[in-house]
């Protein structure tokens, strides 16, 4: 039985955790079939938005118990192997060309926040509750890190990262690690406000804005950073897609990739 499932619908391409029986959770085969899902989806040109799913109560729990086990007699070199497997997971989300929707409908704990973090949005139930519990282990979340302090920030992962406390969905979104939080019963309206909007854009632009804010994020704002931007607008201006855009705006019509 397959850990994840693909579906499309038009240019939305949905791909859903299937293991509610262990609450989602990581372990080999997830993790290769996450990463090959989100590969694939990036290569077809055809997909505009991507919305990351998930059945049952919770989003995803972490690793998955058994597949702690094995790792606890893991040499140094096996859980390096072991770990590169999950950051090649997470940086194939993060890099998906088409924008990435984290759909969280329950609880999100220590490397499932990884997934949350490495999409472009998130918007989660107000229920679902959040954990970095690492520590707790005797483990820190290493691989996970460049994502989730991209997302909440250093103050807030100084707090959650060395308490390993559980928090809200609210304190979720105040950290900003979600973007929105909604009864269970608006989720799906959230989401698909997102995917109308991600695909009533230029696919084009998406995609480079997307890439954009990944490159500028964080970066000192020096001359190399301001001529990349200006070389970006210029290359933008200059694409089929941006020359329509403004044509059609100008011209008080639909531009093509609407009609």
């Amino acid at each position: 039985m397959t850990a994840v499932r693909i579906t499309h619908s038009a240019a939305v391409t949905t791909i859903t955790l299937c293991r509610p029986e262990v609450r989602n959770a990581f372990n080999e085969e997830v993790i290769a079939e996450l990463t090959q899902a989100f590969r694939q989806t990036s290569a077809d040109e055809r997909v505009r938005c991507v919305v990351l799913a998930a059945e049952g109560p919770a989003f995803c729990a972490g690793a998955d118990l058994n597949w702690m086990r094995r790792m606890a007699d893991y040499t140094r070199d096996e859980n390096l192997a072991d770990a590169s497997k999950l950051a090649d997971m997470l940086e194939a989300i993060y890099a998906c060309r088409a924008p990435v929707i984290a759909r969280v409908q329950g609880d999100v704990f220590a490397g499932g926040m990884g997934l949350v973090a490495a999409a472009d949005m998130a918007v989660s139930i107000d229920s679902a509750q959040f954990c970095l519990s690492e520590v707790k282990l005797g483990l820190i979340p290493a691989t996970i890190s460049p994502y989730v302090i991209r997302a909440m920030g250093a103050r807030a992962a100084h707090r959650y990262f060395l308490t390993a406390e559980r928090f809200s969905a609210l304190e979720a979104h105040r950290v900003g690690l979600v973007h929105e939080v909604t009864p269970a019963d608006g989720l799906d309206q959230v989401v698909n406000q997102w995917v109308q909007a991600l695909t009533s854009a230029s696919p084009h632009a998406v995609q480079v804005c997307k890439r954009l804010v990944q490159d500028v994020a964080e970066r000192e704002i020096d001359a190399a950073l301001v001529a990349q931007t200006v070389a970006g607008i210029a290359d933008i201006r200059a694409s089929a897609q941006g020359k329509e855009g403004v044509q059609s705006f100008l011209q008080k019509r639909k531009p093509n990739w609407l009609l």
